[in-house]
């Protein structure tokens, strides 16, 4: 079998070198070589085994060979194939390893020992970063690997650049994701396969763990947000800078790439209103019980009946009723609005060691089964993206005690057509935490920061004015 490949291998060269000096170098000889390239390489592997390299062997990827190990047996059995890990590319080849090394697997500090190495079909990044980890992605796919990823953060600011590569490489070879959106939870697989015939009317998740570790210790345990991202830090839920996840940035992402999945369109990361978690305190907490809910760091995009789609990732009131004031810690939620299915809620882990290698794992089987997505990230569409919403609005102001407060802000939000539906201020024992609470009535975002800009210009107004929407319309 090897020696009849090899000679095939040896005359489908010379027939391409002949047809090369005939054809432009666009022509078909270049697809055709690069197919037979990726399926010989696994053919001189073995008919019955998928070779696999790694990049990164840290926390996930050494998750992902500790599962590959424990379960070789069942996926053979599942898939067929054999799965064997031969490349593990790392930083620092001397660095001891929290996981055991399979037999015949190499430790390796080079990208290129994987790239070029035409015995690997599959190529597996969980390196992270969008600069090196571009590089290892793309240039896996153009060498006719298949990958799989879970780098959320380079998909949303390459998808375009990524998809045209998968659409102009061979059918075989094949882009994976699943877990690079909300870790262990399959909602990947779920937005290409479950929701074809159906239309998204809204998606609202909890998509990002340390952020919900957080406003739960904050509203639960009563913390600061300085001690909730203390405690974050030290169970190794926070990054050593916490800005991605406590900005909000990390969340956008995810909903960036949720978007393009569920309305077809690619939005540029920038354009989707990003506020984090850091404006809270305890006083936000303290209405928000009086309200009846809790406070939630959200990243939502719904379409209106124009057919238009907005998106925002913010903090936002949850009443205690709704089914998402109940995830708490660090699990991940998202609540899928549609009109076939009504209502779909997916809850699970968000990260971690075994919750996103165990994704990976799936999207590793599957490709050794021989799963096929032409389209990873489904069909494109002519949806147009606006960056304004509608909702009720909670507002928060800090303020120096004067006459005329309320009448002033009063006027303000008449002024910019905003109505009030409440207006609450507990006690207070210190001075400096003075402040109150409005609900508005539904109103468009637009309006809302017209008039919290105008109240901010006040004297009596003591720094910036909290905003945040209101998950419901029937929040009461």
């Amino acid at each position: 079998m090897r020696l009849h490949l090899a000679m095939l291998a040896s005359t489908l060269s010379t027939v391409l070198r002949v047809s090369s000096s005939f054809a432009p170098k666009s022509s078909t000889s270049s697809i055709l070589q690069r197919s037979f390239t990726s399926t010989l390489s696994l053919q001189m592997a073995g008919d019955d085994t998928v070779t696999v390299g790694i990049f990164g062997g840290g926390t996930v990827g050494g998750g992902i060979v500790e599962i590959l190990s424990k379960k070789k047996d069942y996926f053979k059995q599942l898939s067929g194939k054999t799965i064997e890990v031969r490349k593990i590319c790392v930083r620092d080849a001397s660095k001891e390893r929290d996981f055991e090394v399979p037999s015949g697997c190499d430790i390796v500090t080079s990208y290129d020992d994987i790239l070029n190495d035409e015995s690997i079909d599959m190529a597996v990044e969980v390196m992270g970063g969008t600069t090196d980890a571009k590089d290892v992605v793309l240039g896996a796919l153009k060498k006719g690997k298949s990958v799989v990823t879970a780098n959320k953060a380079l998909i949303a600011k390459d998808l375009g650049e990524i998809e045209s590569l998968c659409a102009s490489v061979d059918d075989s070879t094949q882009f994976r994701y699943e877990a690079a959106v909300c870790g262990g939870i399959p909602i990947i697989r779920s937005m290409q396969s479950d929701f074809v015939g159906d239309n998204i009317k809204l998606m609202s998740g909890i998509i990002n763990g340390c952020t919900n570790f957080m406003l739960t210790s904050m509203d639960r345990d009563g913390k600061s947000y300085d001690e909730a991202l203390s405690q974050a830090s030290e169970l190794g839920y926070a990054e050593a800078d916490p800005t991605l996840d406590v900005g909000g940035f990390d969340a956008r992402s995810k909903l960036k790439i949720l978007m393009r999945l569920a309305y077809g369109m690619d939005v540029d990361e920038d354009e989707i209103s990003c506020r984090g978690i850091t404006e809270l305190t305890k006083i936000d907490f303290e209405y928000a019980k009086t309200l009846g809910g809790t406070i939630k760091l959200l990243g939502v995009a719904q379409m209106n009946d124009a057919g238009e789609v907005s998106a925002f990732v913010s903090p936002c009131y949850v009443g205690n009723d709704d089914p998402l004031s109940s995830v708490n810690g660090a699990t991940n939620a998202i609540e899928i609005l549609s009109d076939n299915l009504v209502e779909s809620i997916y809850i699970g882990q968000g990260a971690g060691r075994y919750p996103t290698a165990n994704s990976c794992i799936n999207d590793i089987v599957a490709l050794a089964k021989g799963d096929t997505t032409p389209l990873p990230f489904n069909p494109s569409a002519d949806v147009k993206f606006v960056n304004n919403y509608e909702s009720v609005f909670f507002l928060r102001l800090n303020y120096r005690d004067q006459v005329g407060i309320t009448r002033q802000v009063g006027e303000i939000c008449e002024k910019h057509g905003v109505s009030i539906h409440s207006i609450l201020q507990n006690p207070m024992t210190k001075s400096q935490d003075s402040a109150f609470a409005i609900v508005t009535e539904k109103v468009e975002y637009a309006a809302i920061l017209k008039v919290l800009a105008d109240i901010e210009a006040l004297n009596w107004c003591k720094g910036k004015p909290f905003y945040m929407p209101v998950l419901r319309e029937d929040w009461q």
